[in-house]
Parts: structure tokens; C-alpha cells; sequence
């Protein structure tokens, strides 16, 4: 068989030489540039179109102006959601950080300042309880005229209690200053076992357990301005019970009566062009003409007369005609300091009460000098009959009185100058807390001129 496809082998193989020599001698090498393409003038070709490029339109202002807030409100929504986070984290860190607080100093110092607080109160109880207490006995005991040494006891006393109560206030502040600025702050211990701050739901008891401290405290604070209060108004009892402007003694009018008054005998006599009267009282009631101080003779007995009606005061020179009234300046229980002036040179008439000029009329009794030889009282008005000799006046001396116009109180500090005092000099007067009752008139000096209480009018301490 190997001899049988030799042969063949040998054939193929002379076709296939054959052939390669016959297609050599067809081709033709071309070494010339291969990319070089002749165009002639006759045939120019035409362009192929190609689409433009993808351009964006012009923006508007309003376009832009979109795009900003667009942006804006990205940026402002970023900014607030950033700002939530922050507010977040430091009101958690705050909440921890006051628990903390609470659980280191809620047990200690709460305890010792509501303890020290009701200390307080029961300390400041008790002494006003006895205050109040020897207050009371005082004042029974000041109906019979013992009433001064007590009163000065008892002002003592008050001041003191004052005192007490400030200096408790002043601790109970150094006692939380302490609490507040302890060394302790940044270790954590506590003094107090068993107050921790639980874990879980034990927020919202430390929270409880604050409140109620600052509920005891606020109490604690009631209750001191409670007392300040009561305090005051004891202070203020005790200034009315006392006497004003230094005064060391008064005349008491215990009731209205036609029996009751005080007579003043003056060393000079009143033949006066001009004066001022003034005085403290204290009207335990008053009805619609109240006489306080009254001159006259015979022929007028109304030359001077100092009035109370209602709450009013009123101030005539020469007859009700020539009148001056100063309304709402009277308080019955309290004391008052009333003042009268006139001069007879322009007629000019003032009323003052506490030291302020309440009332002023001009022309009255202008060129009016006063007559000597009347009779002065106080408490009453003469309304008609004028003793000239003592005997006269022990038997139906009481005929020119009228119990209607009886004064019924208290009366010190009576004086009488033979000028109109300047309204500097008036206001010191009346300063409850001076001592006006220093300053002695020249026509009647308080505690000087001769005065004569009768029926049950009397001098007290």
C-alpha cells in the first residue's frame, strides 16, 4: 500500500510547484505611495453634512435666580438638621451632667438646708410668740400710764428679733453658698448613703426628690417674708403706741365730754399780728367738728381755732367765716402732726399735715390783730362764757362747753410761735421719728407754758 500512495505523493507535489511558478510571473510589485489620491479639478466632491454639536440655551436671570434658592434652601436645610443634632447631643449631655448633680448633692446639702431651714422657722416662731405675748401684757398694762419703760422693752425686743431674723437668713445663704461651692464637686462621693442616682427610671425620681427640696425651701422662704411682714406691721404698732418727735408725755382725753379738757395759761399775752400752731394728736374718733385748739374772748370766741371734721382739718382766724381746709389728712388711731399759720400783714392763711402744706386762703382777717385777754384751751371751744377769776370757774364753768365738740385722744407736742415758721422749720417738726418736741414755741412751749388738765383729762408717760 506505502508503494501505491508514493506515487501519488509525487504528483501533488509537482501540481503544486507548477502552479506557484505560474501566478509569480502575474503579479507586479508596486512600490509607490498607496495613499496618494489624485483629485482633479472637474470632480470635486461635496462635503457630507455633519450634525452640530449638543449646545445648553442661554439661562435667564430668573433661571439663576432659582438655581440660588434651590441652593439656598439645601444649604439652610443642611445647616438646621446639623443645628437639631447639636441641641440634641448637649441637652442629653446637660440632662446627664444635671443628674450627676443631683445624685452628688440633692442628699447632702438639700438635707442640711431644709434642716437648718426649719430650725429657723421654729427658732423665729417662738421668740415672736413671746414677743407678741409680752407685747399684749405691755399693752395692758399701759392703760394704767406705765406704758414707756415697757414700750422701750418692747422696741428692743422687736429690733432684736429683727436682728435674729436677718442673721438666720444670712447663714441659711452661707450654708447654700457652701453646699453649692463644695470641693467634692468633681469626685462624685456623697455623704448621704442611700441617695444615688438609680438606674433606668431613677431620672425622674431624682427629679422628684428636687422638686419636693425646693418646695420646702420656697416654704421656708414664705415663711420668713411672712414674719418680716408681721414684723413690720408689730414695729408699726409700736411707733403709733408711741409717743412722736421725742415727746416724753401727752394729755389724754379719754372720752368726749363737756367736762373734759385742758386749759393753757401763757406766760405773754396773745396780742399777736401773726403766729404758728402746732401739735401732734391722735383722735380716737372724730365727728364733724372736733375742737383741737381754741382762742378766744367775749366778744369773738373764735379767734383761733385748729378743727378735725371727718378726715379733714380745719384753720380759722377771726370767725368760721375766714376758714382753711386741708381733706383726707385725718386717720383716726394714727398720729397726725397738724401746723396752722397766719399773718395778719397780707391776710394769708396755710394749714399743714405732716409737713406738707395741704391748704393755703389769702385774706383772711387781713389786718386782724388778735385781742389779749382771752382764755385758751385744748380739746374744747368757749363758746360764750369767760371766768376772769378762779372762783367763777369752779362753779358753771362747764356752761360754755358743748360735749359734741369734745376731743377724744391723745395731744402733745402743743406750741405756738409769734411768727409764721418757715416750711424747712414745719417739716422738721413733723418728722415722727426727730425731735421736734426739742423746739419750743415763744408764745406756748410744750413742757414749759402752765397747762391745766380738767375733768378726766390727764398727763401721761
Amino acid at each position: 500500500m506505502f508503494q501505491w500512495r508514493l506515487p501519488q505523493a509525487v504528483c501533488v507535489l509537482s501540481v503544486c510547484v507548477c502552479l506557484a511558478l505560474a501566478y509569480e510571473d502575474d503579479i507586479e510589485v508596486n512600490y509607490a505611495d498607496t495613499y496618494y489620491n489624485e483629485i482633479t479639478e472637474g470632480e470635486t466632491p461635496e462635503p457630507t453634512p455633519s450634525p452640530a454639536p449638543c449646545s445648553s440655551p442661554d439661562l435667564t436671570k430668573w433661571d439663576k435666580m432659582f438655581l440660588m434658592l434651590e441652593n439656598s434652601q439645601m444649604r439652610e436645610n443642611m445647616l438646621l438638621q446639623y443645628a437639631d443634632d447639636i441641641i440634641k447631643v448637649e441637652m442629653g449631655s446637660l440632662r446627664s451632667e444635671m443628674l450627676r448633680f443631683v445624685a452628688q448633692y440633692g442628699g447632702s446639702c438639700g438635707a442640711a438646708v431644709e434642716t437648718a431651714g426649719r430650725r429657723m422657722t421654729l427658732q423665729l416662731e417662738g421668740r415672736l410668740r413671746d414677743t407678741l405675748d409680752r407685747f399684749k401684757a405691755g399693752d395692758q398694762t399701759s392703760a394704767a400710764g406705765n406704758s414707756v419703760g415697757r414700750s422701750n422693752h418692747l422696741e428692743a425686743m422687736l429690733q432684736q428679733l429683727l436682728s435674729t431674723a436677718r442673721t438666720q437668713v444670712s447663714r441659711l445663704a452661707k450654708l447654700e453658698t457652701s453646699c453649692f461651692s463644695s470641693p467634692r464637686a468633681g469626685t462624685g462621693t456623697n455623704t448621704k448613703t442611700g441617695f444615688q442616682l438609680p438606674t433606668g427610671g431613677g431620672a425622674g425620681l431624682s427629679e422628684q426628690e428636687v422638686t419636693t427640696r425646693d418646695a420646702a425651701l420656697d416654704g421656708v422662704l414664705a415663711v420668713l417674708q411672712g414674719m418680716k411682714v408681721e414684723l413690720g406691721e408689730v414695729l408699726r404698732s409700736s411707733r403709733q403706741r408711741h409717743l412722736p418727735a421725742g415727746c416724753e408725755m401727752a394729755v389724754l382725753f379719754p372720752m368726749r365730754s363737756r367736762r373734759i379738757y385742758t386749759a393753757v395759761i401763757p406766760d405773754v399775752p396773745l396780742s399777736l399780728s401773726s403766729f404758728t400752731v402746732c401739735m401732734w394728736v391722735k383722735p380716737t374718733t372724730v365727728s364733724n367738728k372736733t375742737v383741737l385748739f381754741s382762742y378766744g374772748n367775749r366778744r369773738n370766741p373764735y379767734e383761733i381755732q385748729l378743727l378735725l371734721s371727718q378726715t379733714s382739718a380745719l384753720f380759722t382766724v377771726g370767725g368760721e367765716a375766714h376758714l382753711v381746709e386741708g381733706r383726707g389728712v385725718v386717720k383716726p388711731g394714727q398720729w397726725i402732726h397738724l401746723c396752722g399759720a397766719w399773718s395778719s400783714e397780707q391776710g394769708l392763711a396755710s394749714l399743714w399735715a405732716d409737713g406738707k402744706k395741704v391748704a393755703s386762703t389769702p385774706g383772711v382777717a387781713e389786718g386782724h390783730v388778735l385781742p389779749e385777754g382771752g382764755s385758751l384751751q385744748l380739746g374744747q371751744e368757749r363758746n360764750g362764757c369767760c371766768p376772769t377769776s378762779s372762783s367763777s370757774s369752779m362753779a358753771g364753768f362747764e356752761g360754755g362747753f358743748d360735749p359734741k365738740l369734745a376731743f377724744a385722744g391723745k395731744m402733745t407736742g402743743v406750741n405756738m410761735w409769734d411768727k409764721v415758721l418757715s416750711e424747712e422749720k414745719i417739716s422738721q417738726l413733723a418728722l415722727q421719728e426727730g425731735q421736734g418736741c426739742e423746739h419750743r414755741g415763744s408764745i406756748v412751749a410744750w413742757g414749759v407754758t402752765e397747762m391745766v388738765p380738767h375733768g378726766g383729762a390727764q398727763f401721761i408717760n
